[in-house]
């Protein structure tokens, strides 16, 4: 991938040179290599070429051998509420509205505090890391207290600007949410690790002045709008009676349409809307498990995918999920693209890869800096063992990935070449600590 220096040229000093067995790089798309090292330097990758061209170009620091290992870009996870890891259990088997207005609503009222977005955003970090995600899109109450977390444990976040008709204990009406949230991307602008999104909750949850105003902000800003979207069936039949419109109508009205919009879950659209979407530029973010287990539904992959939409995947909240688990996802996408579409070929490994990362960095507008192994961007990567047994035998790193593999074969992760999360875990927190932070919220909670 990048052309060896002048024969005779002084080696190059560079702080880490990993050899794994396979590197998948997602750009240029469908590609595996093995014998190949990837380099990087100051955060960032400098090459990703032969190992023996490694070896004449590049004077390490550290060098990693991987064998059996594949490396690839670090997975995105394009939605989540990452505080909710404190409510994993709290409220299953209920379709979406009952566990909203039953369990979880009535929960965040007593306990959604910055404490305990600060200490469940520290879970949920942790787990993500443990599993290959360098990456999340948070859509949460008190953003500082989830960015303080995501600091700490020197993970990549983009930070949800809420916004919701109802007052809780963040914020009193939509305004309030907006102001405050603005105010808080003002103050940590200046993080490279730190990122912002408007998320207005839903469209059963915003009102039209609201999503005027976010539409302007957006074009201002030149932010993503992440948004619950077309989740339910029920959401829909409510946009009729109270709108005349299904809610991505009513969307394209106001004017929310175009690049900066990830749709999340996207579970039911019809044929017009994947079309729409499409011609809009738009981005989708789909939660399989979540959808799965709140008896969502199943969308259209495979139009999606023939249409050419972008799509990332997310693992939505611990609480509805019930982890914060890409390789699950990645799984349960793939299978439910070829199952629901009746064609085996539908979304395959590499495409399903593709979702996981640089489909992710796309919608987030991150596509620059993260999402694949190019010279240049950020070394947002993990490393995944294929050699254990029972993983035995592998034709395919790609596949193995999608089908076979899961986060407990992650060995590790970087987040702009510094690492992460090593031989199952976290670099910058004890495991006893995470412990602690659950088993109190546990007694809170249950209090």
């Amino acid at each position: 991938m990048n052309s060896l220096s002048a024969a005779g040229a002084k080696p190059v000093n560079i702080d880490l040179l990993i050899r794994p067995q396979w590197i998948i790089p997602i750009e240029p798309a469908g590609i595996t290599l093995s014998g190949h090292s990837l380099a990087v330097s100051e955060g960032c990758i400098v090459a990703v070429l032969p190992n023996a061209a490694a070896a004449q170009r590049f004077t390490a620091q550290q060098t990693l051998d991987l064998p059996g290992q594949v490396v690839l870009p670090g997975l995105i996870n394009l939605h989540t509420h990452a505080a909710m890891s404190l409510l994993r259990g709290y409220a299953d088997d209920l379709p979406l509205m009952r566990w909203l207005s039953e369990r979880i609503w009535p929960a965040e009222a007593g306990h959604a505090t910055p404490d305990f977005v600060h200490a469940g955003t520290l879970l949920a970090c942790a787990e993500m890391l443990r599993g290959g995600i360098t990456t999340f899109n948070d859509m949460y109450f008190f953003p500082d207290a989830a960015a303080s977390a995501a600091r700490r444990l020197g993970m990549r976040a983009m930070l949800g600007i809420i916004a919701i008709e109802f007052p809780t204990r963040y914020a009193a009406d939509a305004d309030d949410y907006l102001a405050k949230g603005l105010e808080i991307r003002d103050t940590l602008g200046g993080d490279p690790l730190v990122g912002f999104c408007l998320a207005p909750h839903a469209p059963y949850t915003v009102a039209d002045k609201t999503f005027e105003k976010i539409a302007t902000l957006a074009a201002q800003l030149e932010i993503p709008i992440h948004m619950h979207v077309h989740e339910t069936l029920h959401e829909i039949e409510g946009s009729l009676e109270k709108h005349g419109v299904r809610p991505i109508e009513r969307l394209h009205r106001l004017g929310l349409l175009g690049p900066q919009l990830i749709a999340v879950h996207a579970v039911h659209l019809e044929a017009g809307e994947i079309d729409l979407l499409a011609h809009e530029g738009c981005h989708l973010a789909h939660c399989p498990t979540s959808n799965l287990k709140l008896g969502s539904g199943i969308p259209p992959l495979s139009a999606i995918e023939v249409r050419g939409l972008n799509f990332g995947l997310g693992t939505d909240g611990a609480a509805s999920n019930n982890r914060l688990d890409l390789f699950h996802e990645m799984r349960h996408a793939a299978l439910l693209a070829k199952g629901s579409s009746r064609n085996a070929e539908a979304l395959d490994a590499h495409a399903t890869l593709r979702a996981a990362t640089l489909g992710g960095a796309q919608a987030l507008g991150l596509d620059d800096r993260i999402g694949s192994l190019l010279p240049g961007k950020a070394a947002d990567l993990c490393a995944v063992r294929l050699d254990e047994w029972l993983l035995q035998p592998c034709f395919d790193p790609a596949s193995h990935l999608v089908y076979v593999a899961g986060r407990e074969q992650v060995t590790h992760t970087w987040v702009a070449g510094k690492l992460a999360m090593c031989n199952g875990a976290p670099s910058q927190i004890d495991i006893s600590e995470l412990l602690d932070i659950a088993g109190l919220w546990h007694t809170r909670l249950t209090s």
